[in-house]
Order: structure tokens, then C-alpha cells, then sequence
């Protein structure tokens, strides 16, 4: 089979042949010029090109990542200690959710049934109700199972549904 192939290569290369010895050596020196000319482009389009494309980027990208990178080893140590924290009574969670709710505003109000709460809205700010859902987590060790919320006019309203039970997952 590797006859075939070299015999078909020959054949292919065989007009190429006799024309570049028709050439005179001004068209031949042309010629050289056209592919090196073309292995150069073929060389920077193909390999350099994108590679300082990357380098650029990467410089822009290199902080930023970094960042992301210590936000994500900042959470990663916050899970940990939660997950190091021993499991908080059913009764505890719920005695510390009423603590907290009055950061809702006086609006807010709860429920209580079995391992779960629910929690009415009628009007909170975005700031004391992220407040208030971080001292759920991590104070009650509560875990939201719904949230449906609206805003209207820069206050939420609507209804959230907790696990306060002492197994809630960190």
C-alpha cells in the first residue's frame, strides 16, 4: 500500500517538477519569496497570534481570578465551620428566628409548624432581608427551602419556607 501512496505522490508532484524547471531563476526566487511569504502568515495566524491573544487576556483576567479564587476559599472556610458546628435543637432554631424577625420590620410575621417556618412579608428592604436570611442560616442554622418573593416601590413581599429543623445541612 505504501507503494500506491508514493507512486501517487510522484505523479502529483511530477507537473510541479517540470514546471519549476521551465521557470528562470527570477521566476524561481518569486516563487521561494510567495512561500515564505505564506509559511510566515500560516506561522502567525495559526500559532502566534492567538497565543498573544491569550497572553492579553490573561493578563486582564489574572486578578480578577484571584479575587474570585479568595471569595471562593473565604466561602469554602465558612462552610467548613459551619459544617464543624454541632446541629442546633429544633426548639433553639425556632426561638432564634422570632429573635431575629423583628429586622424584617414590624410588617413580618411566622409561622411555626413541625420543622417548619413560614415567613410573611409585606414590605422589607433588600438590606434587612439579606440580613435577616444570614442570621437564619447561620445563627438558627435554618435552611430556605421556598422563597417567593415580589418588590414593589424598593420593598419585598411575599412568602418564605425554612427548615429549622437541628439536621438543616450547613
Amino acid at each position: 500500500m505504501s507503494t500506491n501512496i508514493q507512486t501517487t505522490v510522484r505523479a502529483a508532484i511530477a507537473p510541479v517538477q517540470t514546471r519549476w524547471a521551465q521557470m528562470s531563476p527570477r521566476e524561481q526566487r518569486l516563487v521561494r519569496g510567495a512561500l515564505v511569504l505564506l509559511a510566515l502568515a500560516l506561522v502567525w495566524f495559526v500559532a502566534l497570534r492567538p497565543a498573544l491573544g491569550t497572553l492579553r487576556t490573561a493578563q486582564i483576567q489574572g486578578p480578577q481570578l484571584r479575587a474570585q479564587l479568595q471569595d471562593m476559599l473565604q466561602l469554602q472556610a465558612q462552610a467548613q465551620v459551619l459544617q464543624a458546628q454541632p446541629a442546633a435543637q429544633t426548639q433553639d432554631s425556632k426561638s432564634l428566628l422570632e429573635a431575629a424577625l423583628p429586622t424584617l420590620g414590624a410588617t413580618a410575621r411566622m409561622s411555626l409548624t413541625g420543622d417548619r417556618a413560614t415567613v410573611t412579608l409585606e414590605g422589607s428592604s433588600a438590606d434587612a432581608l439579606a440580613q435577616w436570611l444570614t442570621e437564619a442560616r447561620l445563627n438558627a442554622r435554618a435552611r430556605p427551602l421556598e422563597l417567593h418573593l415580589t418588590q414593589s416601590q424598593g420593598l419585598w413581599k411575599g412568602r418564605i419556607v425554612l427548615q429549622v429543623s437541628g439536621t438543616a445541612a450547613p
